[in-house]
């Protein structure tokens, strides 16, 4: 389009009659305005910066192609940032890390990112101050660059089972590095491929023959000049994955490899010179670092999906579709109740997961300052909240982003619509940092526990209620479903407990028990994690500083996710917590209310995301709502449209076909 700016008239009606402060929603989500001013500087910057474009578009490079062009771009990107006088001022890798506007230039993954995530993070937090003077200000300079090679090809979230030993030799000081079989590598790092020369690897400590467990040692891979792998070390990329493909993840074997003593991260425990083991103080200072990284998910989580909402409700706007009454002219498809069904609690979920997240990460800086003192009562409850929050947040994210993607039809599966990508995004945070899972079994051991002994942290005092199943629900507000939710967790605790029990009069081996109860604790574990969200919404709806309109929105997305969850298990509720089946119609009732509701403010909301088309990369979401001019010149980029014949091919194998007389 050329002259004045186009905006599509259906999106441009619904802008005119918003009700509310887009901006404080903006400023709510970012953490605040200067916040706010923070993102939109670094994207800006990045936009605006020629040297980070592509010149052809990614999807059609060849896998090592494309992984150069993102490397390249992220290392210009750090060199940049790192000179005030280059980049905006005051913004650091971690605001480039945390508000995503990295992605804007580097769609399929960026290779640099487990450096900053996990490297710099794990030296910072296992290192002695000694080892922190040594290596931090490499680093943090990036002539170390580094990764943490935890997972192997035959293990993953069960951390005692890895293979990979370091084997102290006092005669030389030195710890030698195995991997005794080809499941012993390590598989799936980032970055790890062909970009870093450093690796924070976990391996048995073995000390005057006797194993000590899983412990972080620092293991330089490659040469710092050439770049070539070290004798012993065997090294490269795992191949093409559904998403991520230019995060570079690698595998890395080790055969006799020596590392000095001192490469140990001796933080919380130690060998001395003679291989005498000190052990730390909890077996729990370990946790930090995994930690971290699944409370980044669950920001991250809540990114993607805002990316995706955004993108099927502005689409539901400007496509019209059918016939709503015969005769009348096509109306929008957001009209229809029933793709509003599809596209609104995963609206409401965005900020659901937005506040738990807040409330976790609060909780993760709390833990961290007590792990420093000595004091770790807060690491159970963070454990438990992390991994709850994780699986929820990524398994909820995985299905509402395909409930989108097919909100926009056949389009959406288009590359330039960015449903697969935002999709294979979030679909790899139910495996990575903890197959989900195994996350939801960790958090039941640890409901199950808290039941039993009657003691844990704040987030499961609920179970140590004993009139908790007893209270009688009047009404049916945000607060009384939240208190339903907590009443299903425990249901499913006691019949686990029940189970559990059961088994254990019957003869059967605990671990046997725990396995055939696992459906009952997993269900549990997931009813817990809905009540966490739930809780943290409606207590951040009434804590938080809000104008009457953006207070009132909230509001009514919380009660709209929390009845949509309550209708969608509302079996369980009929088990654990009497609800009535007059009490259900009531929810359906007001679940429809409130999806025509939330219809009249929908398309402001998400403009109040602030997602640039840029971070959007998506033809059917742009702000201008011209998404099938955009769709066509997408399609104009194909190399394959350059010229009206692929004369190769055509020669080479459709000519012969057609001509063959079949």
């Amino acid at each position: 389009m050329s002259g004045a700016v186009y905006e599509n008239p259906d999106l441009k009606r619904e802008r005119s009659q918003c009700l509310f402060d887009k901006e404080e929603i903006t400023n709510l989500i970012d953490g605040g305005k200067e916040k706010t001013k923070e993102r939109r500087d670094l994207e800006e910057f990045i936009v605006c910066d020629e040297d980070l474009k592509d010149s052809v578009p990614i999807e059609y490079l060849s896998h090592a192609d494309k992984y150069s062009a993102e490397l390249r771009k992220a290392c210009l990107l750090f060199k940049k940032l790192s000179n005030p006088s280059n980049g905006p001022a005051e913004v650091s890798t971690v605001a480039l890390l945390s508000t995503g506007a990295g992605a804007i230039t580097l769609k399929e993954g960026n290779p640099l990112a487990l450096h900053y995530i996990m490297f710099l993070p794990s030296l910072m937090s296992m290192c002695t101050p000694e080892q922190q003077e040594k290596w931090l200000p490499k680093a943090t300079s990036l002539q170390m660059i580094g990764t943490y090679a935890q997972t192997e090809m035959g293990h993953g979230t069960f951390l005692r089972g890895l293979e990979t030993t370091a084997t102290y030799d006092p005669t030389t000081k030195e710890f030698i590095l195995e991997s005794p079989s080809i499941t012993a590598y390590k598989w799936w790092p980032g970055g790890l491929g062909q970009t870093t020369n450093y690796a924070i690897v976990m391996a048995q400590l073995f000390t005057h023959e006797k194993c000590e467990g899983i412990h972080p040692f620092l293991v330089q891979l490659r040469d710092e000049e050439t770049h070539e792998p070290l004798p012993g070390i065997s090294v490269g990329e795992i191949g093409p994955k559904l998403g991520f493909n230019t995060v570079n993840n690698g595998y890395l074997g080790f055969e006799k490899v020596r590392i000095p003593r001192d490469h140990l991260l001796m933080k919380h425990s130690q060998v001395l010179e003679d291989g005498t083991y000190i052990k730390p103080a909890s077996t729990k200072l370990g946790y930090g670092a995994m930690v971290f990284v699944r409370v980044l998910v669950v920001r991250d989580v809540a990114v993607q999906l805002r990316k995706a909402v955004t993108i099927a409700t502005r689409y539901s706007c400007v496509r019209h579709q059918s016939e709503l009454k015969p005769g009348d002219p096509e109306p929008q498809i957001l009209d229809y109740v029933a793709q509003q069904n599809k596209l609104f609690p995963p609206l409401a979920a965005t900020f659901g997961f937005h506040f738990a997240a807040n409330y976790v990460w609060d909780l993760y800086n709390s833990a961290r300052e007590g792990i420093g003192k000595g004091d770790l009562h807060l690491m159970p409850d963070l454990h438990g909240l992390s991994c709850a929050l994780k699986a929820l947040s990524s398994s909820e994210a995985s299905n509402f982003v395909e409930v989108l993607r097919q909100s926009c039809g056949g389009h959406g599966y288009m590359v330039c619509s960015n449903f697969p990508r935002i999709y294979s995004l979030v679909t790899a945070a139910e495996t990575y940092e903890g197959e989900n899972t195994v996350l939801w079994l960790q958090v039941a051991k640890y409901l199950i526990k808290t039941r039993m002994d009657k003691s844990g942290g704040k987030s499961v005092a609920y179970l140590i209620d004993s009139n908790l199943m007893n209270n009688k629900i009047v009404d049916l507000n945000n607060d009384s479903i939240t208190n339903l939710f907590q009443r299903v967790a425990a249901g499913y605790v006691d019949l686990a407990i029940k189970k559990l029990e059961g088994y254990n009069r019957q003869g059967m081996a605990p671990h046997d028990a725990w396995n055939h109860s696992a459906i009952h604790l997993i269900k549990g574990a997931q009813a817990h994690a809905r009540y966490v969200v739930a809780d943290c919404f409606v207590r951040s709806i009434k804590e938080g500083k809000f104008s009457d309109p953006v207070r009132l929105i909230l509001n009514q997305l919380c009660e709209l996710l929390l009845t949509y969850w309550l209708v969608e298990h509302s079996g369980d509720f009929f088990m654990f917590a009497d609800l009535s089946a007059n009490q259900l119609f009531k929810l359906q009732s007001k679940y429809m209310e409130l999806l025509g509701t939330i219809r009249t403010y929908a398309v402001n909301l998400v403009d109040s995301f602030d997602i640039r088309d840029e971070a959007l990369d998506s033809v059917l979401g742009c702000w201008d709502g011209n998404a099938y001019q955009r769709l066509f010149d997408e399609a104009s980029k194909s190399p394959l449209n350059k010229t009206s014949v692929h004369r190769e091919s055509f020669e080479k194998y459709l000519k012969p076909l057609m001509k063959s007389n079949l």
